[in-house]
């Protein structure tokens, strides 16, 4: 932020652009212009600076711990330390090459029948690589109190089923770099005589799983994702799997299971026995050199770096080493790294003004479903009561993980991969032996994002997104309000949007509303669907308005409960303008300033395809064309774009 500086940079407007028109690209045009996508990035705004911003924080963070000569075996900085430092070392990577999977390699060399090929998918998710299926502990939707073990697809290299099955351009296009993608794999981990035909037997295999695999906009149901199974039903559904077998090899010994896509695992089963074994054999050699390339050889690295950015996202170049490393880091000791962080950066008093606006939201939250019109009054006394059993998370942990009995060794990267996942793992299964923990966090402090949990009925936000340009601690309410007060509306609204209205206060899958009700917000739904459905991203791909609906719902309720929030402040403190605008106009242009974006066309459409967000341009244009209170502020009348007929606006919570 400008020192003396009230959030929002003026200089960023683009005054040929009028609002009315295009709100999105009259806020940040003039910022567009003098910021291009940097060649490492396939996007570019308020989210990735912000990113980019805190890995040089972090950076800062590693240089002191990297810097000591000696640190404790097993603490925190010993770790942290030799991590980086076991991928910073690429002499050593480049060495050693194929040799940290030779196990594993030998390991499917060795497979014999299908019983192997399920031991061996059970090994291979203990250690973080992929399988035809994987699992994950959460809890049980329909009894919040409990964890269970979830069953779900996979198996795929591409990033959704449409890119094996559709025959559009893009996905044309994206498969056949995904073949070659393959072969150069293949080639590199020592097959070239056999590369190609090896890279036909994965692609087979995995067009078969797309195949029958649930469709993307059916993934974000939470009722056709819920099936819950007995061992022994579970034996019935895919009989050709002995499952106890395969939960045994994962160190776990569960009663019951969600099934999350039963005809899934219906056909993987047969699939098992009638693929051959030895193209059993190629699809998870190949997966596991797939997988692991980002912690392998620098070239394997870059192959991969080929395909799933440049390919996917346009991207440019890859990202400096260090981030690379940092990512690892970030992800391995996440709360180890985040405790530091959270001690150099997070000061209390931002997290002490957050509290403040998140205070001032749930109020406008509440105040707002009472006077909902189309709601009756029986389910607004269990709305009103689950948004007041909504937890808040701001900033970092209660309390820290711990990561006794981790070996992190500073020659090892691939290996200390490998000993990352299966920690976790093992922490996974732990839950399923203790009740709920409520106070668990499911993202780090140094990430900039947030999120809202159904079964915790909690909403989550991280120190690092508690930053400019979504919030800062001597900004300009109106800023702040519109910029990180919609971020936090946003993931309100998430608990009451198509999927999380289906969850009580207790975070259990209830039916609390009445069917009059459902049907009324059904039908509001379905007009923002097919809003979204109408905004075009390249010729002939439009928004996908069913996946794209809980966030666009999200971002509709965040930003119109932030302004009623706001006018709840203003009566405090009172009106003033700044820089020729008023207090609403700058609540426009923070919340803009949060969606600031410029995306690469591959990654766009890639997007598109596979993110249940809409475009950044869209997630701006979109909540707001559909707002009296934008109209308001910036005089919108009928002919400009961003105009709606009052009957044609969505309007919900």
């Amino acid at each position: 932020m400008r020192k003396n500086g009230w959030g929002f940079d003026t200089r960023d407007i683009d005054t040929k652009v009028r609002p009315q028109d295009d709100f999105f690209h009259y806020a940040s045009g003039a910022w567009m212009k003098r910021n291009p996508i940097p060649k490492a990035e396939a996007r570019w705004g308020s989210f990735t600076m912000l990113r980019h911003t805190t890995d040089k924080q972090l950076q800062t963070l590693l240089k002191k711990v990297t810097s000591k000569k000696r640190t404790k075996t097993e603490s925190a900085e010993q770790m942290i330390r030799d991590l980086y430092r076991s991928g910073i070392h690429l002499k050593r990577r480049r060495s050693l090459g194929l040799a940290p999977l030779q196990p594993l390699l030998k390991r499917i060399e060795n497979i014999k029948t299908p019983e192997d090929v399920v031991r061996t998918i059970a090994h291979l998710e203990r250690i973080g690589s992929g399988g035809i299926w994987g699992i994950g502990i959460d809890q049980d939707m329909k009894d919040s109190e409990k964890y269970i073990i979830h069953l779900g697809q996979g198996g795929l290299g591409m990033p959704d089923r449409d890119y094996y099955i559709k025959d559009d351009a893009e996905s044309r296009r994206v498969r056949s770099a995904y073949e070659k993608h393959l072969v150069r794999l293949l080639e590199l981990a020592g097959r070239p005589r056999e590369a190609r035909q090896e890279a036909a037997i994965v692609l087979e295999i995995e067009t078969a799983l797309a195949k029958v695999s649930m469709k993307k906009e059916d993934l974000r149901d939470v009722d056709k994702t819920y099936h819950k199974k007995s061992l022994s039903q579970l034996q019935k559904l895919a009989k050709g799997v002995d499952w106890k077998e395969y939960f045994k090899s994962l160190g776990a010994k569960p009663g019951e299971v969600v099934v999350m896509q039963p005809d899934f695992f219906i056909a993987a089963e047969r699939m098992l026995h009638t693929f051959p074994i030895e193209s059993w054999k190629t699809y998870l050699r190949t997966h596991i050199v797939g997988d692991f390339s980002s912690v392998l050889t620098p070239k394997l690295e870059k192959e991969s770096f080929t395909f799933y950015s440049i390919v996917l996202s346009g991207t440019k170049h890859m990202k400096p080493l260090w981030r690379r490393i940092l990512r690892m880091v970030n992800g391995g000791l996440s709360e180890l790294l985040g405790e530091l962080y959270v001690a150099e950066y997070f000061p209390h008093e931002a997290k002490h003004k957050v509290e403040v606006i998140v205070a001032d939201l749930f109020r406008a939250y509440e105040t707002r479903i009472k006077n909902l019109d189309w709601m009756s009054a029986a389910t607004k006394v269990k709305a009103i009561r689950k948004l007041r059993q909504m937890h808040r998370k701001l900033g970092y942990p209660n309390k820290w993980k711990t990561y006794r009995g981790l070996r992190i060794f500073v020659n090892d990267f691939a290996g200390n991969a490998m000993r990352v996942s299966e920690y976790e793992h093992r922490r996974a299964l732990r839950r399923l032996k203790k009740p709920v923990d409520h106070d668990e966090w499911f993202m780090s402090p140094q990430t900039v994002n947030a999120y809202c949990s159904f079964g915790l009925n909690d909403i989550v936000f991280p120190a690092a997104i508690l930053q400019h340009p979504f919030f800062h601690a001597t900004a300009d309410d109106a800023f702040n309000y519109g910029a990180i007060g919609s971020v936090i509306g946003h993931e309100i609204t998430h608990g009451f949007d198509d999927q999380g209205c289906k969850f009580d206060g207790n975070g259990n899958r209830k039916t609390w509303w009445t069917k009059t009700d459902s049907k009324r917000f059904a039908a509001k739904a379905r007009r923002l669907v097919k809003e979204f459905n109408d905004y075009e991203v390249a010729p002939g791909m439009n928004v996908n308005g069913r996946l794209t609906l809980g966030e666009n719902i999200a971002d509709l309720g965040g930003i119109s409960i932030a302004y009623d929030a706001y006018q709840l402040r203003l009566k405090k403190t009172g009106r003033r303008n700044i820089a020729g605008f008023t207090p609403e106009q700058r609540f426009f242009l923070g919340y803009a300033a949060t969606e600031r974006e410029q995306e690469r066309p591959a990654y766009r459409k890639t997007m598109v395809m596979t993110d249940p967000h809409s475009p950044s341009c869209f997630r701006v244009n979109g909540p707001l064309s559909n707002l009296p209170e934008f109209y308001a502020a910036f005089g919108v009348k009928k002919g400009d774009t961003l105009y709606r007929e009052p009957k044609e606006r969505a309007k919900i919570w």
